[in-house]
């Protein structure tokens, strides 16, 4: 059967029991209230007019009216006969009423009609009795009648509210159920329903779909089955170690670079918990501790393994894999992939850069030296007078050589940070004496343009905790640069004040500032920003933040364009 005529079947049956039970019930409740009217309308009015005509009969001898009154409520009885032995009964008293009219004075006439009343009275109380019967058997029969059809309409009513919605939503869930397989790659799940209904054409459609999907799948397995090959292949070829998890941190998957450096054979790494493989192997706790502990910084720094014989150094990238499932619109993490990069040959070219910028620095410092020193000796006068013209030229060389005697000591100095050689003399330092050196070493020239130095030491504060040299020449470096961009008769203010348990050194200028988009590299090595016509190897802030950070401190600066610049950096109070 057809589900709309299922559907049409059960609401048709329900209209046409409440059809059914509102027409029995508008029929008995009829029927009742038509037995109570003929009593009341019948009898009851009967009962009245004779009540009236004794009451009126006992005043007769008193009251000349009462005549009327009888005479009048006797007319109303005349047109309310209703029951057998009524009518014979209201001709005796409209006889004996007559009498009485013409000798109101006999007793024994008034006796009679007492009598007669009395009996069309009783005559109505009988009739009274027997309709009452009549109405409570109606009453009864109506209850029967409509507690037994109630019954069975309540009886029919449940049987479409237990197998009406059954049929309709066993099979839905049924087919939910199977689509759900189906969507689980289960593509062997059938579903069977009886009859003709739109089910069973659905039921038809589905399995006719499962088994193409069926045969699909079996036609494209062993192409999957080559691909996973390939893939597999491939990931075990390549130079990069390289290990797959799933969302429960199981090891899928690792290749044999991965096998080298760990020293684990694949039957004890594949599919065993990674956190239970780095319990006993250091190198595979190192690498996963940022899975172990997802909260700390992601920023992975280079690894340093021993590994083919010599030390190498590898970058770890961990890669969430996330996918969509068809016909889902969330994101479902199903796994990570860990690959370790291995850095080792632009570690080895940065060290032999570094060294041969180190080495090189060092010897260019020496004949620049001596570059510097015969230019003090030609302008001695003891040596000899030089014309205007060898002046102007003994003064370019002078400043070609400070700044390649400068260059040298910034390449120099960074060599050493690079390689680790550089030995920081940390402890309690004066923080005047700082402020002192670097204000003294650019004295000079601020007075060329005209700038105020203005220096601001917080009361009570006298020592840092800081290499006394290096901080010296970090300052120095800032007040320099601030004086090199900024603009002749302004001022620059060399603050030192105590935050917390920290010492802040910062060097406020009111020169052009620095663009928005240049504030976050200018610490980067050999920035400049672009357009700038000033001289500088963009090395001097590169270099004081890696003295500063190297003391334990940090640097920054903060700019508004057109107003200028604040640089700060901080260093542990003793």
């Amino acid at each position: 059967m057809k589900i709309k005529t299922k559907l049409n079947i059960g609401v048709g049956l329900l209209f046409v029991m409440i059809v059914v039970l509102s027409v029995l019930s508008v029929w008995n409740i009829t029927k009742l209230k038509k037995d109570t009217n003929n009593i009341l309308v019948a009898n009851y009015n009967t009962l009245e007019y004779s009540r009236n005509m004794l009451l009126a009969l006992e005043e007769i001898n008193s009251d000349p009216l009462a005549f009327e009154v009888f005479e009048k409520h006797l007319e109303k009885q005349k047109k309310n006969v209703t029951e057998p032995g009524e009518k014979e009964t209201t001709d005796k008293i409209i006889t004996h009423f007559a009498n009485l009219k013409n000798n109101p004075e006999n007793t024994s006439l008034q006796s009679s009609i007492r009598k007669d009343l009395t009996e069309l009275m009783q005559l109505n109380m009988s009739a009274i009795q027997h309709k009452s019967s009549v109405a409570d058997d109606t009453a009864k029969d109506a209850i029967t009648i409509i507690s037994v059809v109630g019954m069975i309409c309540f009886l029919l009513a449940f049987i479409l509210m237990v197998n009406l919605p059954s049929n309709i939503a066993d099979p839905v869930r049924q087919l939910t159920a199977s689509i759900r397989q189906i969507a689980n790659q289960n593509y062997k799940e059938r579903v069977h329903f009886e009859g003709n209904s739109e089910f069973s054409e659905l039921a038809n459609s589905f399995n006719t779909m499962a088994e193409k999907l069926q045969e699909y799948s079996e036609s494209r397995l062993d192409k999957i089955l080559k691909g996973k090959k390939r893939i597999e292949t491939l990931i075990d070829n390549m130079q990069d170690p390289v290990i797959g998890i799933d969302e429960n941190k199981r090891v899928l998957f690792v290749n044999n670079e991965a096998l080298s450096i760990t020293g684990l054979q694949k039957e004890s790494f594949v599919g065993q918990l990674i956190q239970d493989v780095a319990v006993n192997n250091d190198l595979v706790r190192n690498i996963i501790k940022n899975l172990i502990y997802p909260d700390e910084n992601n920023d992975f720094e280079s690894m340093k393994i021993f590994a083919n014989g010599k030390e190498s150094y590898f970058e770890k990238n961990i890669i969430d894999i996330n996918i969509i499932p068809t016909g889902e619109h969330s994101s479902q993490f199903i796994g990570q992939v860990i690959m370790l990069h291995n850095i080792t040959p632009f570690k080895e070219l940065d060290l032999a850069k570094t060294n041969f910028i180190g080495t090189v620095s060092h010897e260019f410092k020496t004949p620049i030296s001596s570059i510097k020193m015969g230019l003090q000796l030609l302008e001695n006068e003891k040596i000899g007078s030089l014309n205007e013209d060898q002046k102007n030229l003994v003064n370019g060389i002078n400043d070609d050589t400070n700044r390649l005697l400068k260059i040298t000591g910034e390449l120099l100095n960074i060599a050493q940070v690079e390689s680790g050689s550089m030995k920081l003399n940390i402890g309690p330092s004066k923080i005047s004496d700082i402020v002192q050196y670097a204000v003294e070493a650019n004295k000079a020239a601020a007075e060329q343009k005209n700038i105020t130095l203005k220096i601001k030491i917080e009361d009570g504060l006298e020592l840092v905790k800081a290499d006394s040299e290096k901080t010296s020449w970090v300052l120095n470096n800032l007040i320099s640069n601030a004086i090199r961009y900024s603009y002749q008769n302004s001022e620059i203010i060399v603050k030192v004040e105590q935050l917390n348990d920290s010492v802040v050194f910062s060097v406020k200028d009111t020169g052009q500032g620095i663009e928005p988009k240049y504030v976050n590299r200018v610490f980067d090595r050999y920035f400049r920003i672009p357009g700038s016509k000033k001289e500088g190897t963009g090395l001097g802030l590169s270099i004081s933040k890696e003295l500063i950070e190297s003391q334990g401190g940090n640097i920054e600066v903060e700019s508004e364009y057109g107003a200028g610049s604040t640089f700060r950096f901080t260093l542990g109070k003793m």
